[in-house]
């Protein structure tokens, strides 16, 4: 569990994120749950910028799930082929969609745990659902957080799930969703992997790895 320093110092983290990025929302453009869906597993070892390139065409010509099951796997591939690994995101798109139609009547369900079921999602991609496309609070664990939240000293490990689980211990609830907006976003302006801004990072002085430099 938490302690009370851990979760001062969390809040407060928290407080200067909301101040400096009050109106995050998800990096993936879409306008259904069933296009977040898509964009997030294929954002699996891609950037939001290339999958919001590929998607505006996708999205087109594949509007619902049997548009990806009338093509055959090479014709999936060479429209997804930018986002990398598009072999396997083509048969897990594919999967998926026969799944949605055999369970759920084509419609992707809400509830978390039937998500997380689903080919191809794990509980970064059900969280991403989850929380942005049916406001059900969950904590989505992408690159940017799992950094941050080592960096920032919530955690120290490269579990996404132990991480999940531990930002759920510190943080509120009604702030799960954008949290990892919140977290993604300042990772993209400030602190960026391989050139970090810290001497103008808000956070610095609650930021461990910050101080550590500093010594």
């Amino acid at each position: 569990m938490a302690g009370n320093k851990e979760i001062k110092n969390a809040l407060e983290i928290l407080k200067r994120l909301k101040a400096a990025y009050p109106s995050v929302k998800p990096a993936l453009e879409y306008t259904t749950a069933f296009q977040l869906l898509i964009s997030t597993i294929l954002s699996a070892q891609c950037t939001d910028e290339r999958v919001n390139i590929v998607t505006k065409t996708l999205f087109k010509k594949y509007r619902k799930p049997q548009d990806y099951l009338g093509v055959t796997q090479r014709e999936l591939e060479k429209d997804i082929f930018s986002t990398g690994f598009y072999r396997q995101k083509a048969k897990s798109i594919r999967k998926c969609c026969s799944e949605l139609l055999e369970k759920y009547n084509g419609k992707v369900p809400s509830d978390f745990d039937k998500l997380v079921t689903l080919p191809g999602v794990g509980r970064k991609t059900a969280s991403v659902v989850a929380g942005n496309a049916f406001n059900i609070p969950a904590i989505a664990v992408d690159t940017h957080v799992k950094r941050l939240s080592n960096i920032l000293g919530f955690i120290s490990s490269d579990n996404p799930e132990k991480i999940e689980f531990r930002l759920k211990e510190l943080f509120p609830e009604d702030d799960w969703i954008n949290l990892s907006h919140w977290l993604a976003t300042h990772g993209r302006k400030i602190c960026i992997a391989r050139r970090p801004k810290c001497e103008e990072c808000f956070l610095n002085d609650l930021c461990p790895n910050f101080n550590n430099i500093k010594k």
